[in-house]
Order: C-alpha cells, then sequence, then structure tokens
C-alpha cells in the first residue's frame, strides 16, 4: 500500500481544494504547489512549500514552464522497490512525491466561447497533462487524482489507513487519468480540425462520459450504460431533466431520442407517439391537445406503452387527455409542463406511478449539423445527421394534377414524418394526423399495402409520402385503387415515367422532393 508522506497540488479549478489540502495537512503530509493553487492555500492559512523552492529552478517562459523539471518528475517515476533507482533517488537528493492533485486549463470552456486560435493555444495544458501521467505509470506508489469528486473517498482512505492507499485505489485513480487525458487531447485535436476544415480526419477519438448504468441493455441479458458527449452541442436527452418515474431503459432513451427528434421538426404544436423508434401516430394542429388527440388516433392500439414526444408546455387539458384511464403510456418528454398538469400526469393515470415525465427546460431548437456514428463489426460508420428535411426550391410536381395546397401542406407534414420511419418507409396522412405507416419492409409495395391496411377507410382522401423513389408503379396503383389523393417521393427511379404515368390514370397529383432519406 502505498504510503502518501509528499502530495503536489496544482489545479486550475479550485473546488474543495482548501478543505481537501486541509485534511492532508492535517494528517503530516506535506503540500507542495505552484502559482495561484499555493496563493489560495497560503490565504487559508495553509502552509505550502513552492515547487520552484523544490526544483531549485524558477518558473520560466512566462510561467509556461513551472513543473517540466527532471527532479520533480523523477520523484514521480521512482520505482520504490528498485534499488538501483533508490540509489539515484539518493545520490541526486530527491524527495520523493507520493501524490499529484492536479485538473487540467480549461480548453473545453474557453473553445465554445469565440476566442483566436492563439487564445485557444494558450490554454492547451503540457505540465498537468505529464505530471499526472508520470504519476498514473508509477500507480503501485504514487498516487493521481484528477477531480474534486475523488477527494472525500481519499482523505478517509487515508484516515482509515494510517496515510495509505491501496494498489487497487491507485489503479483506478490511474485509469482515471488516462481516460480523462485521452479525452483531453481529443477535444484539442477536434477543435484543430475544425480549424482546418477536415470533416472526416484521418483518424477519430470519441470522448463521451458515463452519465449512468442502465439495469440492461434491449434485452435483459445484454449489460448497457448511458454516455453523454463531453461537449454537448444542442439540446439531447443528456440534458433532459427527469421530473418522476421510475429509472430509464435502454430502449426508453433509443425512443424518447426519436420522439425529441421528431417533434424538433415541427414550428406548429405537435404530437407523436413512438414505438420501436418508429412514429405510430404523428399530428400537428392550432393547439397541444389537439395535436395529441390526433397522434393517439393514428393507431391506438400500437400507442398502447408508447412515448409521447410534445413541442410544447403540456397544459391541463393536454395533460388530461394523456392520463385517461383508456390509455398507458411509458414516458413524455416535452419542453415544459405548467405545474397543474404535472399533477395530472402524476396521479391520473392508472399506470402513472410508473410513467417518466421528462422536460428538455425549454430548448427544443434544431441546432447546427453534427455528427451521427453507427457500430458495425470491426469499427464504426461515420456520417453527418441527417438535418435537411426538405428544399423548398427543389419542389416540383410532376403529375397532369397539381396538388391543392391544402395537399401539399399535407404532403409535406406526411413527408417529414416519413422522413424518420425506418426503411422502407410509407407514411399516410389526412388532416395532418398520420393515418397510416409501413415501416422496415423489404419492399415497398409491402410497405405500403401495410400502411393502407392499417390506415382502412382514412386511406380515402389521404396523402402519401414514401422515403425513397417507387422502384415500379405498383405501389402507386395500390394507393390509386385505395382513394389516396396525392403522393410525394424524391422522385429519380428509372422507372419514373411509368409511375407519373401510374398517378395520373388515377388523378392523383405527385411531387418530387429530389432528396430521399434512408433510415437503416
Amino acid at each position: 500500500m502505498p504510503e502518501i508522506k509528499r502530495a503536489l497540488i496544482s489545479v486550475f479549478h479550485k473546488e474543495g481544494i482548501v478543505d481537501f489540502a486541509e485534511g492532508l495537512t492535517k494528517l503530516g503530509i506535506e503540500i507542495l504547489s505552484t502559482g495561484g493553487t499555493a496563493r489560495a492555500l497560503r490565504e487559508a492559512g495553509i502552509r505550502v512549500r513552492e515547487v520552484s523552492r523544490y526544483t531549485h529552478s524558477p518558473a520560466m517562459l512566462g510561467g509556461r514552464v513551472k513543473t517540466l523539471h527532471p527532479r520533480l518528475h523523477a520523484a514521480l517515476l521512482a520505482v520504490r522497490d528498485d534499488p538501483d533507482q533508490m540509489r539515484e533517488v539518493k545520490q541526486y537528493g530527491i524527495e520523493l512525491i507520493d501524490m499529484v492533485v492536479v485538473n487540467l486549463y480549461p480548453f473545453q470552456e474557453v473553445v465554445q466561447k469565440e476566442v483566436s486560435l492563439k487564445e485557444a493555444r494558450e490554454n492547451i495544458d503540457i505540465g498537468g497533462p505529464t505530471m499526472l501521467r508520470a504519476a498514473a505509470k508509477n500507480f503501485p506508489y504514487v498516487a493521481a487524482v484528477t477531480s474534486p469528486d475523488q477527494y472525500p473517498q481519499i482523505l478517509n482512505e487515508l484516515k482509515e489507513n494510517r496515510c495509505s492507499l491501496s494498489e487497487v485505489t491507485c489503479l483506478n485513480l490511474a485509469m482515471r487519468v488516462f481516460q480523462e487525458t485521452s479525452a483531453y487531447d481529443a477535444l484539442i485535436a477536434h477543435y484543430l480540425e475544425k480549424e482546418t476544415g477536415q470533416k472526416f480526419p484521418d483518424i477519430i477519438n470519441l470522448s463521451f462520459k458515463k452519465q449512468k448504468n442502465l439495469r440492461y441493455g434491449e434485452n435483459p441479458h445484454q449489460e448497457a450504460a448511458f454516455y453523454r458527449e463531453w461537449i454537448e452541442t444542442r439540446p439531447g436527452l443528456s440534458s433532459t431533466e427527469k421530473l418522476w418515474g421510475k429509472d430509464l431503459s435502454f430502449n426508453n432513451l433509443l425512443d424518447l431520442d426519436a420522439a425529441l427528434a421528431m417533434v424538433s421538426e415541427f414550428r406548429e404544436p405537435a404530437a407523436v407517439v413512438i414505438k420501436h423508434t418508429n412514429p405510430c401516430g404523428a399530428g400537428c394542429a392550432s393547439h397541444l391537445q389537439e395535436a395529441f388527440k390526433k397522434a393517439y388516433s393514428g393507431d391506438s392500439v400500437s400507442a398502447f406503452g408508447g412515448i409521447i414526444g410534445l413541442n410544447r408546455t403540456v397544459d391541463s387539458p393536454t395533460a388530461e387527455e394523456i392520463a385517461s384511464p383508456d390509455k398507458f403510456i411509458e414516458a413524455i418528454i416535452a419542453p415544459e409542463y405548467e405545474d397543474q398538469a404535472l399533477e395530472i400526469l402524476k396521479t391520473g393515470q392508472k399506470w402513472g406511478k410508473n410513467l417518466r415525465i421528462l422536460k428538455t427546460n425549454g430548448n427544443l431548437a434544431r441546432g447546427k449539423s453534427d455528427w451521427e456514428i453507427k457500430g458495425i463489426r470491426g469499427g464504426i460508420l461515420f456520417q453527418e445527421r441527417d438535418e435537411e428535411t426538405y428544399i423548398p426550391a427543389s419542389l416540383r410536381t410532376v403529375t397532369k394534377r397539381i396538388p391543392t395546397q391544402k395537399e401539399e401542406d399535407e404532403l409535406l407534414f406526411a413527408w417529414t414524418v416519413c422522413k424518420h420511419v425506418k426503411s422502407n418507409a410509407i407514411v399516410l396522412s389526412k388532416d395532418k394526423t398520420v393515418v397510416g405507416v409501413g415501416a422496415g419492409q423489404m419492399s415497398r409495395v409491402d410497405s405500403s399495402r401495410l400502411a393502407i391496411g392499417k390506415a382502412g377507410d382514412r386511406a380515402r382522401g389521404a396523402c402519401l409520402a414514401s422515403d425513397a423513389f417507387f422502384p415500379f408503379p405498383d405501389a402507386v396503383e395500390e394507393a390509386g385503387k385505395s382513394g389516396i389523393t396525392a403522393l410525394i417521393q424524391p422522385g429519380g427511379s428509372l422507372r419514373d415515367q411509368e409511375i407519373i404515368a401510374a398517378a395520373d390514370r388515377y388523378r392523383m397529383a405527385m411531387m418530387f422532393t429530389g432528396m430521399r432519406h434512408f433510415k437503416h
């Protein structure tokens, strides 16, 4: 067990450091320190020895070089049970250092603001990571402490073990060091990639921080955890607040993410019901209550046990609708909740104790494009997120009949929903209510038949959206026979003229977007 006699403390974020250093001093541990940390400790009445007095070398280059000194690093890297190294330690009069307490320059916080490359460069820490890596490499003899959340555990163990720490503790601290320094380097690399305009660098370093362990993954035999982005670029599930209910599961999080992505697309009040990451219902209206009623009515059988996404503050009428006893909802995500609405949701539904209620603190704004990662065996696929829904200038009518303004609005609603459905995807909508969805089928005509079958009589007078072009006229003919009046699709098939002719035979209007939305 490493005995701690001397600790070097050099921290940028000083939260909890005075109490920690005071606790070390009371245990008889000598404190070495530098610059602002030394001043803060002295002002608190803690006895401190300056690192420059320890190394017999002043700080140089405006403070750039303080801890990059062979005397200091020999004190950290010396293997205590190696007789040859211990003879050298004695020969050069090196006083061993048994603990390093360091956190790094705030590169992340600095570059999130508008700063010059020079200012960003000056906030790249060199001495801190070097000391931490040296201490972590030598973990059987040296403790490397990186975060205030570690201070209480370290002090307790030192008190219980007469100023010693177990090797297991030091190993865990070392592991944390390499996790944090690698993430720190990744942040710097990511910033420089943006500065140089690299979208797809030769090497990708991904940095995520664990938010929590999950009970299990997609299935009970799979272990799982939830990690958040080290730098969050826009609102997401890691920044939401859970107001009520049980812990979220792996599948809950996937469905909530799908709900959040979809309702963020709409400017008017919107609601979506998600099952297995697909929308089984969606609706837009002038009021949120009506939007939810539309969404739930799309497929009320599939909606049982679904996830609800809303893009407005939840009011009492909407909450009453959601909490009615004929419905079972797993989770709700919305920007905010009125106090009365929250009470209704907690107590109104007979399954209320199992309902999870999340809020995004008012922010559903769609941020700038970021990245999407899909794991495959032996690697990852890395792409920009599919943020562009359609380009108005690219929309064109290709049939003899031009859609009415109401049909065009309906087509764009269906198209927006279709973007969020697993391919092959077909969505039918009527009065801005999804009435039929065909998702994930191997042929487009099967997806069409499934969506039309779900819609039943509601297919007559509805509009249809397809996430990719129709390879054959068969799906268009199925739509015509069912009384669908208008279609929207990307276009681009070798048989486009046959498909247009089929739509013309049934006097359907059809628009091409010039953009597809595969979702695998």
